[in-house]
């Protein structure tokens, strides 16, 4: 969630705050503020509630702050209102200690408490102000912020990435994480600190990622790491191969739009990253080797949202390729059981941040008994490619837009290679049929192409249904997979009420909410089911519903009381969602669109969620 920056340099620290905090909006936008510190140390905050450009229109642009070192702030609210008073920076009495901060601290109330009672003043209903509080409290003690801020994080639980001034120490920025993302660039003697990377990627392409329960303190165009026991630890900087433009609209009106367009080639490259010199899949750069697949006896895909999704679809797909169980799991639910664990689990986390918290707690509870981890991220050393046994790398680029399109693609693509590869392992594929399926994945990127060129007729059903209150997606199998997907775009950001279902049970409680004019999605991909999913349709439209199918280009066994019917290119029955996905990843941008909704930063949302 929230969005961190900091700059020490030689030039105007606000602009290049602002900047910063412009390519983070996607982390949060409930107030923004930034503070920056001059050379005699006294650090000057400015915050303002809304937008980032209300900030920025106040600063104009940053040109009436002096100094060259500071730190800003998006905010996403978890404690307090969204409110200028909650906003970021948060400070001690003094204006001393000036810090801002992602994350949660969980045990905020208790800490406030001691803190009250030992004489501190709290202005803000935040757990940040607590948290920049407690370090005043160890600094006082101690008078060195390395030691103030170790002590600060072995008394917190939670997440938290913080990144502080202190006047005593002008011209420097400490930094410490648990849980949160942090990175570090240097470049041309200057330093950044950021949540992400695209918020540095037109300073440096340069980056340090902060370990957990690690520390660093930022001078100009210098940077020192360290472990809580105050020793110094040394880094090797992560090159970012990411095109600049890739973080840019490119002249789209929307980040989301942009991006469902980057899809063909977000395909066709994540496959390839896959592919030898021949054409075959090799997963070597992932780190698992042919004998680790061997030991591979049942699957647990974990993740949250449009992950969780993916691995829902993946189920399907490796199950009927490797003939191994796969079992399915929401992170958040997962790491709060008891699972049980067996020899030859592996455990699949899927995750576009590779920061997600409740994906990274179940990949440590994985670990922790023993299971094989193989985890499917966007980001390069992320918290999660970090500690995971074996990493494949999607090639989706940056994703700015909370609602994610390409990513989402992306790990489709991770999960079928997987598929196809135990499948050869096991010897459950022939050669001639894997050679077929590799030759569909191919295939792929050409059919998203002809679906995003004939959006059109997307645009027209968004316009037909821009009034409808209640929509229900229904599929069986992989189109159930991709049903719950296209009812979280549609409630992402268009903020209409959607549900998706397995088609078989409507009937068991849920028809009782279709009336008249309620639109109902089918997604008819799967040859096997179709005729049942129609059948499902069909009593919805004798309850007055108003029928949408989506199908491949043969398929004739379709609603006759359909009112729309959407066409996508014959493809793999196994790798449909792929295709089918495209068109309700449009009808939803559409709808949000016409409803004069903000479809990049949808309310109440951010792009990376690292709290639970």
């Amino acid at each position: 969630m929230c969005g961190i920056v900091g700059y020490i340099g030689t030039q105007k620290a606000a602009p290049i705050l602002l900047d910063g905090l412009k390519k983070l909006e996607y982390r949060g936008y409930d107030s923004a503020g930034v503070a920056v510190q001059t050379a005699d140390g006294a650090i000057d905050i400015r915050k303002e509630m809304g937008r980032l450009r209300v900030l920025a229109e106040k600063l104009d642009g940053g040109k009436v702050m002096e100094g060259s070192c500071g730190i800003g702030h998006t905010r996403w609210a978890t404690h307090g209102k969204p409110d200028s008073l909650n906003a970021h920076p948060h400070t001690n009495a003094e204006h001393s200690i000036v810090a801002v901060h992602n994350g949660i601290i969980e045990n905020y109330s208790e800490l406030k408490k001691n803190l009250s009672a030992r004489g501190y003043e709290f202005y803000s209903e935040t757990d940040t102000e607590v948290a920049i509080k407690l370090v005043d409290h160890y600094y006082r003690r101690y008078g060195n912020p390395v030691k103030a801020l170790s002590e600060f994080a072995l008394r917190v639980r939670g997440s938290f990435a913080l990144a502080v001034l202190f006047r005593d120490y002008p011209g420097e920025i400490y930094a410490v994480r648990k849980d949160s993302p942090m990175i570090v660039g240097i470049a041309g003697g200057e330093s950044y600190l950021a949540s992400d990377v695209p918020a540095i990627l037109s300073y440096t392409r340069s980056v340090y990622y902060v370990d957990n329960m690690q520390l660093c303190r930022l001078g100009k165009g210098t940077a020192e790491f360290y472990n809580l026991d105050g020793e110094r630890v040394e880094k090797s900087p992560v090159e970012i191969t990411w095109d600049m433009k890739a973080a840019e609209k490119g002249g789209y009106e929307h980040f989301m739009l942009k991006e469902m367009h980057e899809q063909p080639s977000v395909i066709r490259d994540t496959l390839h990253s896959a592919f030898d010199g021949n054409g075959e899949i090799d997963l070597s750069e992932t780190g698992i080797t042919a004998e680790e697949l061997k030991k591979v006896r049942r699957i647990i895909a974990v993740g949250c949202g449009s992950a969780y999704h993916v691995g829902v679809a993946a189920q399907y797909v490796i199950e009927e390729l490797a003939h191994i169980p796969v079992r399915v799991e929401l992170a958040s639910e997962y790491r709060y059981r008891t699972p049980l664990f067996q020899e030859g689990d592996l455990v699949l986390v899927i995750s576009q941040s590779g920061e997600t918290a409740d994906s990274l707690a179940a990949l440590r509870l994985a670990k922790n008994h023993g299971a094989r981890t193989f985890a499917v991220v966007n980001v390069v050393g992320s918290a999660i490619a970090r500690e995971a046994d074996f990493v494949f790398y999607t090639k989706a680029g940056p994703e700015i837009s909370v609602a994610t399109t390409k990513a989402y693609s992306a790990q489709l693509i991770a999960s079928y290679l997987l598929g196809i590869k135990l499948g050869e392992v096991f010897g459950t594929l022939t050669p001639a049929r894997s050679a077929e399926l590799v030759g569909e994945l191919e295939a792929l990127p050409q059919k998203v192409q002809t679906i995003l060129d004939g959006k059109e007729e997307i645009k027209r059903f968004a316009f037909e249904a821009m009034n409808k209150k209640d929509v229900f997606f229904i599929g069986r199998g992989i189109d159930y997979a991709v049903s719950i997907e296209g009812s979280l775009k549609l409630k992402e950001i268009s903020y209409v009420h959607s549900e998706a279902y397995a088609a078989g049970e409507l009937k068991h409680g849920t028809i009782s909410l279709i009336e008249n004019g309620t639109l109902v999605v089918g997604l008819l991909t799967q040859g096997g089911v179709i005729e049942k999913t129609v059948s499902n349709m069909v009593e919805t439209r004798t309850r007055g519903a108003v029928l949408a199918s989506f199908t491949a280009e043969n398929n004739r066994k379709l609603p006759e009381e359909s009112d729309w019917v959407f066409r996508i290119p014959q493809t793999e029955e196994l790798f449909a969602a792929s295709l089918a996905v495209i068109p309700l990843q449009l009808f939803a941008y559409y709808l949000s669109v016409l409803r004069g909704n903000d479809v990049d930063n949808p309310r109440h949302l951010a792009k990376s969620v690292t709290v639970e």
